[in-house]
């Protein structure tokens, strides 16, 4: 099974709803693993972690999947998801930059059982070389080109340090890599038509600590009344 690419299946979905509809695939997942068959649009909203009326406009996207009176269909409405994300199909993901993290992100069980299967991690030292990470052989960063070819690799990940990051964009643009996971605290230039994603835990920690600061001080947070 793979996804949906012919133009009759396209929709315009908003950028905001793309990103919600892997966290419902998730909390659906979990309800399923549950062994939950049904739920309503509320059991879904508060598993996901949104509110129920944003949930149904997302949903609305996708089609009309919710029995009145009955609720949605777990395990099919995973499926539904699941194909209009991409994640019915097999994604390869090459990894470059095997350090700490790198080895945590090669670790991670989660990329198989959504859909992406790692098939190299590459890293510019000889010296980790012929390491094996999770099954798979740390292998030198000039190999990216033969490997993109061989795998019909879209999908990049950067766990580089900041200064390697932009140069190793570049050479996974130029064999054919039109997706990126970046990493690596730098943000990089791309022509039109690669998407990148920036995952920067240092920013996510530093606006926790400015919401703690806010409540040591007895501050309001955003949204809340002041009287």
């Amino acid at each position: 099974m793979t996804a949906r690419t012919s133009p009759e299946s396209a929709r315009d979905i908003p950028e905001a709803t793309v990103a919600r509809l892997p966290v419902y695939l998730r909390a659906l997942t979990t309800l399923s693993e549950q062994g939950t068959a049904t739920c309503s649009s509320e059991d879904l909203a508060a598993a996901a972690g949104v509110n129920s009326a944003k949930l149904r406009k997302d949903l609305s996207y996708l089609g009309s999947y919710g029995t009145r009176g009955v609720g949605y269909d777990v395990d099919y409405l995973r499926y539904q998801i699941a194909r209009e994300i991409g994640v019915t199909q097999d994604w390869p993901v090459v990894i470059v930059g095997i350090g700490n993290l790198g080895h945590a992100l090669a670790n991670y069980s989660g990329f198989r059982s959504r859909g992406f299967r790692v098939v190299a991690l590459l890293d510019a030292d000889p010296r980790r070389h012929e390491e094996v990470v999770a099954g798979v052989a740390v292998r030198a960063f000039d190999d990216l080109e033969q490997i993109v070819r061989d795998h019909a690799v879209a999908i990049g990940v950067i766990a580089t340090p900041a200064l390697a990051a932009q140069d190793v964009a570049d050479r996974m643009v130029a064999c054919g890599i039109t997706s990126i996971l970046n990493f690596a605290p730098a943000v990089l230039a791309v022509p039109d038509g690669v998407d990148v994603r920036k995952v920067d835990l240092s920013i996510e920690l530093q606006i926790l600590a400015y919401h703690e600061q806010r409540k040591a001080h007895g501050e309001p947070l955003a949204g809340e009344a002041v009287s």
